[in-house]
């Protein structure tokens, strides 16, 4: 295995991170416009070029990826991992143009997901003690855990926002 093989579970929302810093700091943001920046960068590249990355493994490098998880080679469910995968990564980029609700939309769909994969990482390493880089390495603590901080990330923005007049956080 090469070096990004075991990296790219934290490299793209690292590469997030630090694109959103840039960007914060360039356009001199603070509050929820600081968090709603910080939140569509991880959306983007911390989830959505992942996904894409992850995608190109799955459906391209099928056998290579499956023995990185202790999976069997030559399964067809990898070309139904990988179309996930890519189109998850799309909706991650879709989230640089759409905004609120559908930010709200992919994170709910993704955890669902990810934290039921992590769910299962953690089950063939207890079940059957598979030890494989990419089963009990980073990709089952960011499928675990990563959906949960977007999740937060998108709570704390929503907090932040200023209530609307005439809308039901207005009204409150």
């Amino acid at each position: 295995m090469n070096l990004m093989d075991l990296l790219w579970p934290v490299f793209f929302p690292l590469l997030g991170a630090i694109i959103a810093l840039i960007h914060i700091h360039v356009k001199k943001q603070g509050g929820a416009q600081a968090v709603g920046t910080f939140l569509m960068w991880q959306l983007a590249i911390g989830f959505g070029l992942s996904y894409l990355y992850a995608a190109t493994g799955h459906l391209l490098f099928a056998d290579r990826v499956a023995e990185s998880i202790g999976w069997p080679t030559g399964s067809p469910f990898q070309r139904e991992v990988g179309m996930w995968d890519a189109a998850m990564g799309i909706c991650g980029l879709l989230c640089l143009k759409f905004r609120e609700d559908f930010w709200t939309a992919v994170i709910i769909g993704f955890g669902i997901f990810s934290v039921s994969a992590g769910i299962g990482h953690v089950y063939e390493l207890v079940a059957h003690a598979d030890f494989s880089p990419n089963n009990a390495g980073a990709v089952m603590y960011i499928d675990l855990f990563y959906p949960i901080i977007l999740a937060a990330l998108l709570i704390w923005y929503r907090r932040k926002l200023p209530a609307v007049p005439g809308s039901p956080e207005g009204n409150a």
